[in-house]
């Protein structure tokens, strides 16, 4: 561990980007497990954030609070390349995602209309709502800028800097100062490096904070063989197909917060601001 990140300590570090079994066919660890692991790690705080959907918020505010620790409630929305309500084929199934988090009641009443608007009116695929949905609704949200599938990321890993500026900058309209660029660590992936890398430039050119997520889907690294079969069925493929779907080479487990602070040791500033961000969180 070097100089910048001595002082940072397991309790700096909080879990933002988490899904549970409510990820239909995606995500592993059920609630209680992952409410009961974040406490075993040390964690006073963790997220909930499933795939387009908040089934599970009530069930994982209640099971947070009976073991003393705070829920924050959120989903990783879809985002329509152009507006929620075109589903022409082989153009607008192509969403990206982005992890919105409640700060407040509002933005948890704005989570409701997002994941119901999503499923009514711009379902194709999946549950997508566009910017224009956004900017009526961000209110009481915290961004994060997504997954390597996120606008930003997924710009940098096509090379295109000028539309991962453009996505920052329309997300930074309409969150502004509650706008974060989201690395993950994913060790051998070129792509994931190479986004992280434009994220961090980026970070410094428009003044944007950087937040570090494990984008968890199930809770310990030996549950990864689960997953894959779960993935397997959701793509309707056989786990002995070599060219298919898979997420055997990530660990997609819940990290424990001494790994995280060691993979982004090079910028401590995306561990410390974890933790701000679940103090915002009410």
């Amino acid at each position: 561990m070097n100089d910048k990140g001595k002082n940072l300590l397991a309790r700096d570090f909080v879990h933002l980007h988490v899904h549970s079994h409510y990820s239909l066919l995606d995500g592993v660890g059920k609630i209680g497990g992952i409410v009961s692991r974040a406490k075993e790690l040390g964690m006073e705080a963790v997220a909930l954030t499933d795939h387009g959907t908040m089934y599970g918020v009530v069930e994982f505010y209640e099971k947070a609070k009976e073991q003393g620790i705070k829920p924050i409630l959120g989903l990783e929305a879809y985002l329509s390349p152009r507006r929620m309500i075109d589903k022409t084929p082989k153009i607008d199934s192509d969403n990206r995602h982005l992890t919105l988090l409640a700060k407040d009641l509002d933005g948890y009443r704005n989570l409701i209309k997002i994941t119901s608007a999503g499923h009514l009116q711009g379902y194709y695929y999946k549950p997508r709502i566009d910017y224009d949905f956004l900017r009526k609704h961000g209110q009481g949200i915290v961004c994060l800028s997504g997954c390597l599938n996120g606008p930003i990321a997924k710009s940098f890993e096509r090379n295109d800097e000028k539309m991962a500026r453009a996505h920052a900058q329309e997300l930074l309209d309409i969150f502004g100062e509650d706008f974060y660029l989201e690395l993950q660590h994913h060790a051998g992936h070129e792509d994931q490096q190479r986004a992280n890398g434009g994220m961090i430039k980026l970070a410094g050119e428009m003044g944007i904070p950087l937040v570090a997520t494990a984008d968890m889907h199930y809770i310990y690294p030996e549950d990864k063989e689960v997953q894959d079969v779960l993935v397997c069925i959701q793509t309707g493929r056989l786990l002995s197909e070599k060219d298919r779907m898979s997420f055997m080479d990530y660990d997609l487990s819940m990290t424990v917060p001494e790994k995280m602070i060691e993979q982004f040791i090079h910028v401590p500033e995306a561990i410390v601001n974890t933790k701000k961000i679940a103090d915002k969180c009410h």
